[in-house]
């Protein structure tokens, strides 16, 4: 695990040698400067105050002042420079991340889960970073204290050396201990973190399904389990914590009283004077100061590899959908055609496939219409041209190019697609329709709402274009978020229009209306049109009717009719519906 940590650590620190070289040398001249004072106090106390010499306190005084100073400013520049790579360090790290989950597939999207990542990127990075940070103001100069202390306190009287000996070994025993129990109990407590956060954000982004079923009970209950389970862990860790500080501070208390005793005993029998005993504590302190701060280094890098873990475990996740190599060029003679080629897809563990041998096409100027009962694989079908997914077997290809061989770029400037689920960011409602095409001018976004129907309930905002979204839109009801999705991917001046059920929250009279709005302005363009409702896709082009992951009838809803009984089913099941609600 601490090998992660400093996999991690030297994948991104090492751009800023610069400023890890100005570090490193103001460590050492602060380091240097506070070695050599007690010296100069001891000095003092034996040659100056002892023998009267009131022009050497001055002078020596006077020099300690000088290097108090050096030593002030070095500590400064290094806490001020090493907090700034740091800083850095942990921008590239959220960075990174960011670029990784943004370049995932829905598989590795599912795989870790946005509670996880959201963790990863926000609570993990700060873990490693603090760490980063500790080492730049802590690490360079503790070793260099405790060595450089050992040997001046050796020149001072190497008489009472054992005792910095059995002090060191003391300590370094006990938080070894320590530590060796809280890196498992760390590893947990990530986990659970995860889990709260999973809890937390399902019941705030489900609570109208919450308070619907009056779940409230059990859903505080699966909170409070949660964070009873956190807490659980970050007490084990606390008590860990509140056991190793006093335990050092017994260490030192100890250690100088036995500097005090065996020193005096020195003293007194003149092998020693009082200032070199005072000297000697001094640098007895120093060392298990920086034996203490070392003690909090390794406190925190358990925690901090464990998230380095978490960290390179996204960033070593390769996407399943892949950039070409060397990306090709659409056919200038085939624009907007679209040909789904013997294609299969299976998820990974699933038994059998979610499509098996899919053959269909797409041409400018037709609408395509896909029908099938729930699960039967069409939204996994249009999740194949953006390469949300990229096919088992087979081939999807775009303008005569398959689509893995294409710049995700331009796949994606072709195709505008209105999900099952329509998603709106925090903003504006004229911010969400430049989602689609950022030079949208006003006049293009109103025209792109008229034809959504969304224009006269946007005219009745405060505010009109620039009125309020909140993440998610949960401040518009579900048709009005729906019809706004479908404006913003008519604002975009795409090859290829994917309407995966995306009349689904309107009513029969509104899908009407936008059904003929919407022919005139896709009219040059190739067409998907995935729906549940027969009224929806019956004047399509032609039909296809998807069951248990294959093509079971095409055609036009006339010729279905006739054809294809699962389409005959589907019609029938509907008018029985509508006849009983009349």
């Amino acid at each position: 695990m601490i090998r992660k940590l400093t996999r991690l650590i030297n994948r991104f620190i090492a751009q800023y040698w610069g400023l890890l070289v100005l570090v490193l040398a103001l460590q050492v001249t602060a380091t240097i400067m506070s070695l050599y004072l007690p010296t100069l106090n001891a000095r003092i106390i034996d040659q100056g105050v002892v023998k009267g010499d009131t022009n050497y306190i001055w002078s020596t005084g006077g020099v300690m002042l000088m290097l108090a100073v050096v030593q002030g400013l070095a500590q400064i520049g290094s806490v001020f420079f090493g907090a700034r790579a740091a800083m850095l360090f942990g921008r590239d790290v959220r960075a990174a991340l960011f670029d990784r989950t943004l370049a995932f597939s829905s598989r590795e999207m599912n795989h870790f889960g946005a509670p996880s990542l959201i963790t990863r990127t926000t609570n993990d990075v700060q873990q490693v970073q603090m760490l980063v940070l500790m080492t730049m103001i802590m690490l360079v100069g503790a070793p260099i204290t405790m060595v450089g202390g050992v040997i001046m306190a050796l020149r001072e009287d190497a008489g009472l050396s054992w005792t910095i000996l059995a002090a060191v070994v003391a300590l370094g025993a006990g938080i070894a201990v320590l530590i060796s129990k809280m890196g498992p109990l760390y590893a947990v407590m990530q986990t659970r973190i995860d889990t709260l956060n999973r809890v937390l954000r399902e019941q705030i982004t489900g609570i109208r399904v919450v308070r619907a079923f009056v779940r409230e009970d059990q859903e505080s209950r699966r909170f409070r389990t949660a964070n009873t389970e956190l807490v659980g862990t970050a007490t084990s860790v606390g008590r860990l914590m509140a056991v190793l500080f006093p335990f050092v501070m017994v260490i030192l208390n100890l250690s100088t009283v036995g500097v005090m005793w065996f020193g005096a005993q020195r003293v007194n029998s003149g092998d020693i004077q009082i200032g070199q005993l005072t000297a000697f504590l001094a640098y007895l302190m120093q060392i298990l100061m920086s034996v203490m701060m070392t003690t909090m280094l390794l406190i925190m890098a358990p925690r901090a590899a464990v998230c380095a873990g978490r960290i390179l475990e996204v960033l070593d996740t390769e996407s399943s959908v892949k950039p070409p190599r060397k990306a090709l060029a659409p056919h200038d003679d085939e624009r907007g055609v679209v040909l789904f080629d013997d294609i299969s897809f299976s998820y990974p563990g699933a038994e059998e496939p979610v499509l098996k041998h899919v053959s269909f096409e797409l041409h400018p100027g037709r609408t395509t219409g896909l029908i099938g009962s729930t699960g039967s694989g069409k939204t996994t079908l249009v999740s194949l041209l953006p390469r949300l997914f990229d096919v088992t077997e087979g081939r999807v290809l775009l303008d005569g190019v398959d689509v893995r061989d294409m710049d995700p770029e331009r796949l994606w400037a072709c195709v505008a697609i209105v999900p099952q689920k329509p998603y709106l960011f925090s903003g504006t409602v004229a911010s969400n329709l430049r989602y689609g095409n950022p030079d949208a001018t006003d006049e293009q976004m109103w025209e792109t709402l008229r034809i959504a129907q969304a224009e006269g309930f946007v005219r009745d905002r405060d505010g009109e274009l620039e009125s309020a979204i909140s993440q998610g839109g949960t401040n518009v009801s579900g048709g009005q978020r729906q019809r706004l999705a479908i404006a913003r991917a008519l604002a975009k001046d795409a090859e290829v229009f994917i309407f995966d059920d995306s009349f689904s929250a309107l009513d029969v009279t509104t899908d009407a209306r936008l059904r003929a709005e919407l022919i005139p302005r896709v009219a040059d363009k190739a067409v998907l049109l995935v729906a549940q409702r027969v009224t929806t896709i019956r004047n399509a082009d032609e039909i296809l009717v998807l069951e248990h992951g294959e093509i079971v009838g095409r055609g036009t809803h006339d010729e279905l009719l006739v054809t294809c009984e699962t389409y005959q089913e589907i019609v029938e099941s509907q008018l029985s519906a509508e006849e009983a609600a009349a």
